[in-house]
């Protein structure tokens, strides 16, 4: 079943945007009687049939609501490096939001290459990826933070940084981390956090912990991390 996002939604009738709506029906050829989903990025999930087939502005009516549809007892923040190449870290966007994520902040730290993103794009593929994977939560992107002022900063939940280094003792994920709580969890530039940096994250209370053997990219890491707490919750 088709799913499209609908975060204004409120009430029984809802009126698509002339993207979505020219989607329905030029696009997937639908009409009136046709069951939908839809997400409001807020939680829910709406059971619905399209009433009116308006290539401008197509007519949902609701029929039933799901509230907290799917919701986790657990909440995962990502703080991930930006990489050179952009479309690599919206891969990295883009499949940690089917996998199960809440929040992403892109890291800015010493090796950054490049600090700068494209919001609204990676916005647009946040929304793809919640259609796909059938999530009603919206995850949240944040702006850009250095990363003195991230670690600083009141983060909740159980503390991780994943790096390369091998002068520190690391732990695998599933020995710090316990199912049913929060994650907050740290992936480095493509030449890996500095010793000053691990040295400063140990010292807000950051657990240093590894993604195995092999020596992975940035936007790999990121995915083996959300992963693997995704796993341990199940």
């Amino acid at each position: 079943m088709q799913v499209f996002y609908a975060p204004e939604i409120n009430g029984n009738v809802y009126s698509l945007d002339s993207t979505e709506s020219r989607h329905v029906v030029r696009v997937l050829r639908m009409g009136k009687g046709d069951r939908v989903r839809l997400i409001d990025g807020r939680g829910n999930l709406y059971e619905a049939v399209i009433k009116d087939a308006d290539q401008s502005a197509c007519i949902i009516e609701v029929k039933e609501v799901i509230e907290g549809f799917e919701k986790r007892n657990y909440k995962l923040h990502m703080a991930v490096s930006p990489v050179k190449n952009a479309e690599r870290f919206e891969w990295f966007i883009e499949k940690s939001v089917e996998i199960g994520v809440d929040e992403i902040t892109p890291l800015i730290c010493k090796n950054t290459e490049k600090p700068g993103i494209k919001s609204s794009r990676i916005n647009n593929i946040i929304i793809s990826a919640m259609k796909q994977s059938l999530k009603a939560r919206k995850p949240v992107l944040h702006e850009p933070r250095i990363f003195g002022e991230f670690i600083s900063s009141d983060v909740g939940g159980i503390r991780m940084i994943a790096h390369c280094n091998d002068g520190y003792v690391k732990c695998n994920i599933a020995d710090i981390y316990s199912k049913n709580n929060d994650a907050v969890m740290l992936i480095g530039p493509e030449g890996d956090f500095t010793i000053d940096e691990i040295d400063l994250a140990t010292r807000a209370g950051f657990r240093s912990v590894h993604l195995g053997k092999s020596r992975l990219r940035t936007e790999t890491a990121g995915i083996a991390a959300c992963h693997s707490v995704y796993f341990l919750n199940q």
